[in-house]
């Protein structure tokens, strides 16, 4: 159970509380014991208010509902669907290879917030552009960087199936590129489709059951 919505609750109420108190008697704070009081009223607890806040969110910012919670991402999340083993995102997601409730996190893991600073500046361009600017169509969203292997590699890398995959041997030095990141995992002839959500009307979809039904 998440309890941060609770303490975020509870510091916020309790710092309310407190600020109005100091508010309506201004001459608490007369005494070394009034000060401490407005101090904890007014910069501790909101502090602590603030920082349940933030934990909570950038929390919430990991799921698949976040990130599908844009208009401009409902291909993406219709694409993790796709009944077509090619599909890698969509294998992933339907055999729980990453977990569901976290599936666009897991496999983008330096992605606006959680990157470097260029990826927070990006972050925050995405959120201006949703309300301000000019939306994409989802065919012409694309990543502003290559794939790092990293993101497949930290779920495969030393997978007895992913070493001795025949198709990952058709040169000798076929895994060791991978891993320096030389040769692309979704290069072409690799594993090159993913969300291709520009072909989503000529894919047929699976539903998963409800309650093993």
């Amino acid at each position: 159970m998440n309890t941060t919505p609770l303490i975020l609750i509870s510091f916020t109420a309790i710092a309310a509380a407190l600020g109005l108190l100091t508010a309506l008697r201004p001459e608490l704070t007369r005494v070394r014991g009034g000060k401490i009081f407005a101090f904890m009223a007014l910069c501790i607890l909101p502090a602590l208010a603030m920082w349940a806040g933030v934990n909570e969110h950038l929390e919430r910012s990991t799921s698949t509902q976040f990130c599908l919670s844009c208009h401009v991402m409902a291909d993406f999340g219709k694409s993790l669907y796709v009944d077509d083993k090619s599909y890698i995102p969509a294998v992933h997601f339907q055999n729980h290879f990453v977990p569901p409730d976290h599936a666009c996190f897991t496999c983008h893991t330096d992605y606006t917030l959680f990157g470097d600073y260029k990826a927070k500046w990006r972050g925050v361009h995405h959120v201006l552009v949703e309300y301000l600017g000019t939306i994409p169509k989802p065919e012409d969203i694309k990543l502003y960087t290559a794939y790092n292997n990293r993101e497949c590699l930290h779920c495969h890398a030393g997978m007895r199936k992913y070493e001795e995959t025949s198709s990952h041997h058709k040169n000798p030095e076929m895994l060791a590129q991978a891993a320096s990141n030389q040769l692309s995992c979704i290069s072409s002839g690799c594993h090159d489709t993913v969300h291709d959500v520009a072909n989503l009307k000529d894919a047929t979809f699976w539903t998963p059951k409800e309650n093993g039904k």
